[in-house]
């Protein structure tokens, strides 16, 4: 069961449970945001429903939490679901979990994250006739089309042909007034550094932050995340290279529950629910942010990937591998949403 897939089975027992009397709510939420649990969780993942719903039921969360759970526990696919706080739904999937994600993951490619969710919205977006305004709006359109939605682009003027050019902004921008994307603008032209440092130097930054345009964006080294998401991504195709040379693929199966290895899986598990939130708040600055922490917890984890000296490979092997190649395959998906290229070779 994937995050979306989970999401859309607590909704369903919140509507079972309106539809059969148990909770008497007159508007129901139109989504379920389900995430990795928190500190004092515990499980796969959690989620405040109940919380969101005690007001408009008027019961308390931890009764709502309790009716849900409820229902929760007869659904195939979920092994078990505790309350916790002040009525947190914390839920553990069936046995495989880790190994359906990653399946998941590698069948969805890129487009793990990939929803439906806001068909038939056509939000408006505008920005200033400024580089970094115009960046953020491409980023944001991209991101919104990921989610279903078909955006409209609004300029009070063309953009420059050179940043068309050099930073790949689309030229489908209907030129008119419109409220501009409040944020702090580039204090310098950043097209010198490149296609990809630029956007990475405009888009890193919360809208309020004035960007860095410089080249520590170039450096080829740990202090550039950057160059850290990039690398990563490039050391798990060669990681797939070096695999096929050694006779073996990945194969998703049972994960070690080590902590490396949980962070990987929950950072993997939570992209869906940062592409919409980049979507909702127009904020391409989480999805960068959360590309830097998938490569940075992925990098502990790619030694063993291998085997080593004449050891053979092993399930074991080929479920690390598999995992590589998801979060490999997430970090190229998300770069592509920011209209940054993932080399396979830096």
């Amino acid at each position: 069961m994937t995050p979306v897939e989970l999401s859309r089975t607590v909704l369903h027992a919140v509507r079972r449970a309106v539809d059969e009397g148990e909770l008497a709510v007159a508007l129901l939420p139109e989504r379920v945001v389900v995430a990795p649990p928190g500190p004092g969780g515990c499980g796969d993942y959690a989620t405040n429903v109940a919380l969101q719903l005690a007001r408009p039921a008027g019961k308390p969360a931890p009764a709502v939490a309790e009716l849900l759970r409820t229902r929760l526990l007869r659904t195939d696919g979920i092994h078990d679901v505790v309350v916790t706080g002040p009525g947190f739904l914390n839920i553990s999937l069936a046995g495989g979990a880790d190994a359906r994600l990653v399946r998941d993951i590698l069948r969805a490619g890129p487009r793990y994250g990939h929803t439906d969710d806001l068909a038939g919205q056509a939000p408006a977006l505008h920005a200033a006739p400024e580089v970094r305004a115009l960046v953020l709006m491409d980023s944001v359109a991209r991101v919104l089309r990921s989610q279903g939605a078909r955006p409209r682009l609004y300029c009070a003027q063309p953009p420059d042909p050179i940043w068309v050019t050099h930073l790949g902004l689309t030229t489908a921008i209907t030129l008119g007034p419109g409220t501009d994307t409040p944020l702090r603008p580039a204090p310098a032209d950043p097209t010198p550094l490149g296609r990809d440092a630029a956007r990475w130097a405009l888009l890193l930054p919360a809208p309020h932050d004035h960007p860095r345009i410089g080249d520590e964006h170039l450096a080829q080294r740990e202090s550039n995340p950057l160059f850290r998401v990039r690398y990563a991504h490039a050391r798990v195709r060669a990681l797939l290279r070096n695999a096929a040379d050694l006779g073996f693929t990945p194969e998703p199966g049972p994960l070690a529950s080590d902590g490396d290895t949980r962070a990987v899986i929950q950072l993997l598990a939570d992209h869906p629910r940062v592409l919409a939130a980049t979507a909702a708040h127009r904020a391409p600055d989480r999805l960068a942010r959360h590309l830097v922490a998938v490569a940075d917890a992925l990098a502990p984890l790619l030694p063993s990937v291998l085997p080593l000296g004449d050891e053979k490979p092993s399930a074991a092997h080929r479920a690390r591998l598999a995992l590589a190649e998801a979060a490999g395959t997430v970090l190229a998906g998300g770069l592509t949403l920011l209209g940054i290229d993932a080399p396979d070779h830096l």
